[in-house]
């Protein structure tokens, strides 16, 4: 089912993201202790690195996971409705003379 009029306001698949960001942040932690153990200082560096990104990222989904159905609408939430040319501040794209595929 489509949740939005993308793309002018797609909606973003935050439980995904989620995971993967939690995925990440296992693999990026396990990397690190790996080359640790290995003497490989520099890679576990760069994996440690990788996992601090990827822990602010699973921290900021959570945020706006917890800040509701504004960041993450459930099915009981509506699409938003079609633009239909009223955000066009030049006035080009309805414009009833302009060919499709023409340039301004």
């Amino acid at each position: 089912m489509r949740t939005g009029n993308e793309p002018l306001h797609a909606r973003s698949p935050l439980r995904m993201r989620c995971g993967l960001a939690l995925w990440g942040l296992l693999w990026a932690i396990a990397g690190a202790v790996a080359f640790v153990m290995a003497g490989r200082p520099q890679w576990a560096a760069a994996c440690a690195t990788l996992a601090l990104v990827a822990a602010a990222d699973l921290a900021m989904v959570i945020r706006h996971i917890h800040q509701g159905p504004h960041y993450q609408p459930g099915r009981d939430i509506p699409p938003y409705e079609p633009d239909r040319g009223r955000n066009d501040v030049f006035g080009r794209r309805n414009d009833p003379g302009r060919r499709r595929g023409s340039r301004p």
